[in-house]
Order: structure tokens, then C-alpha cells, then sequence
């Protein structure tokens, strides 16, 4: 069922795939992983194979993300999470990549709704790309993956943000690109959009229960 806007008080942002254009990332550095193999493809061209590796690996990817906090080994992923950005993306002096628009769309919200941050990333890397575009003061608060008792796909992180702007889970909208982003939300009772620019894929984020599915994060301004 569509969104029902009238609730909406707080949004939720993920931030790879959501705000930042991580898959694309993702898929430029599985291509070059593949340069030795690239006679036996197509005009040689690794890029779509990459593509591909990629996005069928998210849903598997994402539905053991809920294992390490039952198993209490987050800390360790967390740790192990952190090095390979310091050892891949980190290596750069602006590693990330803003999904085109999310900045006008930010712009145009602020002041009309809170607005927070619920990431899996750790704190800092989360800060990182928040002060690499200047958006760290449109954000009430920023959640990681080491703020609440259990991360995404668990609720805890959307009540905790909800907690954090004093208002109550239904009053918010978790917005994402995969299932994990939607099954936190509305196991927290929030709205919850999917959107299509990150890993999810449609068919999964309906099963996930989305309640709006759009191409692009900046497409939610045509509904609020």
C-alpha cells in the first residue's frame, strides 16, 4: 500500500546504496578483479559479469547480517568491515560517491521533517561521508552499527533514532535499498520506502513488505 505521508515526521536514510552510490563502487573494483580473465568474455568487457557477481550477492549477503549479533560476534565483523575500507575505499581522499540529487532532495527536506541516519557502516566511516558532502548538520542524529543493542535487519536502530527525536516509531519512514532496511523498520513499526539506485531488488524488497518502491532516493519527493 502507498505511503501514508500524513504520518510522516522523521525520515531514515541507509547511506550505501541509498545515499552514497556504493554499488557502482562495488562493481568497478569486482571488474578489475576480473581483468585476468576478461578474453574469455564478451568484447572483453568485465563489467557486466561484475555487475552481476554483484547483485547476486547481496541477498545472500544481507540475510546473514543478522547472524553475527545472535552469535555475538558483531564486533568482530564491525572490525572486519572497518579494515576493508581502510585497505579498499579509505585508500582514497574522497571515497565516496553521492547518488545524483540526494543533496537537493536533503535540501529541500530539512526543516520539513527530522531527518536521521540508520547505517550498518561504523561511526566514523559514517561521519566520513557525511563531512565529505558538508551533510552532517541536516542530521538529528546518526545512527551506526554500534549504537543500539543489534543491528539492521533487527529494529533496534530504528527505535533508537526514533527514541533520539522523541517520536514514535510510526511517525517515521526508513528508507533503503535492501530487505535488511525495510524488515528493521517495519519490525520497528515505521513506513518503509525501497529504493532501486543501491543492491535490492524489487521483487525482494516487495516480499521484505515495502510500503513504496521507487527507482531513486530522489524520487521521494514526489510523494512528500
Amino acid at each position: 500500500m502507498p505511503i501514508d505521508s500524513s504520518r510522516v515526521r522523521a525520515i531514515l536514510f541507509d547511506i550505501d546504496g541509498t545515499l552514497s552510490d556504493t554499488d557502482d563502487q562495488f562493481v568497478l573494483c569486482v571488474s578489475r578483479w576480473l581483468q585476468p580473465i576478461r578474453f574469455l568474455l564478451p568484447k572483453g568487457d568485465t563489467l557486466p559479469l561484475a555487475r552481476k557477481l554483484v547483485m547476486k550477492t547481496e541477498t545472500p549477503g544481507t540475510m546473514l547480517m543478522g547472524i553475527p549479533d545472535r552469535l555475538g560476534l558483531d564486533g568482530a565483523v564491525i572490525a572486519l568491515g572497518d579494515w576493508l575500507y581502510q585497505a579498499g575505499l579509505g585508500r582514497s581522499p574522497r571515497p565516496f560517491q553521492l547518488i545524483p540529487g540526494v543533496d537537493h532532495l536533503l535540501s529541500r527536506l530539512v526543516g520539513r521533517y527530522a531527518l536521521a541516519i540508520v547505517s550498518a557502516r561504523r561511526e566514523r566511516i559514517a561521519a566520513r561521508f557525511l563531512d565529505q558532502f558538508h551533510l552532517s548538520s541536516l542530521f538529528q542524529v546518526v545512527v551506526s552499527a554500534t549504537s543500539a543493542a543489534h543491528t539492521k535487519p533487527y529494529p533496534d536502530p530504528v527505535l533508537w533514532a526514533a527514541r533520539q527525536m522523541q517520536l514514535p516509531p510510526h511517525a517515521c519512514l526508513m528508507v533503503g535499498d535492501t530487505t535488511v532496511d525495510i524488515q528493521a523498520g517495519k519490525a520497528a513499526g515505521a513506513q518503509t520506502v525501497g529504493v532501486l539506485c543501491g543492491f535490492g531488488e524489487e521483487q525482494e524488497l516487495r516480499q521484505a513488505g515495502a510500503d513504496l518502491i521507487l527507482p531513486t532516493t530522489t524520487d521521494l519527493l514526489n510523494f512528500l
